[in-house]
């Protein structure tokens, strides 16, 4: 998850030339209306870039939100386009495997970061940290490719999970609440197929 790697990418595109683009995240967003208890729930949405899911839950009144990135130049383009409500969000820049906090949050949110961690260690830390950082009976949505979905993204190897893939590996402290296959359209109109995910910590 190199820092340099990322900065050089969100310096040559613009947000629509991301395969990523999504306007309207819309099955995030049901899914976190649909299991947050109240609008002041802790939410982190972790490898946000510059999505526009924080817009959608300042606009629908969340008012503890986190966004984390390891690449400040998308936060910063989050930053100037949401003007002055850029104060109502908590902004982090760092790699999610290095990211420490006693905050304990409600929602965990990724939708394409995991996939991009390819190797066992990196993958052990993601679990470790969000095993700590998740309150109990907290929830985890988490969207990742399928396994016939995209090999590679933004020049990235990515890794491909099956819903028993993604079950197993986080059985230890997580247990699956619901789960879906959806097809996300790109700018350029291919499809990549992901499965999202609805966990919830029982520990």
């Amino acid at each position: 998850m190199s820092k340099d790697y990322w900065e050089k990418i969100y310096s040559n595109k613009d947000s629509n030339e991301f395969s990523w683009y999504q306007v309207d995240p819309i099955l995030s967003l049901d899914f976190i209306r649909k299991y947050s208890s109240s609008k002041d729930v802790k939410i982190i949405d972790v490898g946000a870039g510059d999505g526009f899911l924080v817009d959608k839950l300042i606009d629908l009144g969340y008012s503890d939100i986190t966004v984390l990135d390891i690449s400040e130049k998308s936060i910063n383009r989050v930053k100037k386009r949401l003007g002055k409500k850029k104060r109502l969000v908590n902004w982090i820049v760092s790699d999610i495997l290095e990211f420490k906090t006693n905050t304990k949050y409600d929602i965990w949110h990724d939708r394409a970061l995991f996939h991009f961690l390819t190797n066992n260690n990196d993958i052990h830390k993601y679990i470790q940290n969000l095993e700590h950082q998740l309150s109990k009976n907290s929830k985890f949505i988490i969207s990742v490719f399928a396994e016939d979905g995209p090999k590679k993204c933004s020049g990235k190897n990515i890794v491909n999970y099956s819903i028993e893939d993604l079950i197993t590996i986080f059985k230890n402290f997580l247990s699956v609440i619901e789960t879906k296959n959806y097809d996300h359209i790109t700018p350029s109109n291919s499809i990549q197929k992901f499965n999202t995910f609805i966990f919830n910590k029982f520990q």
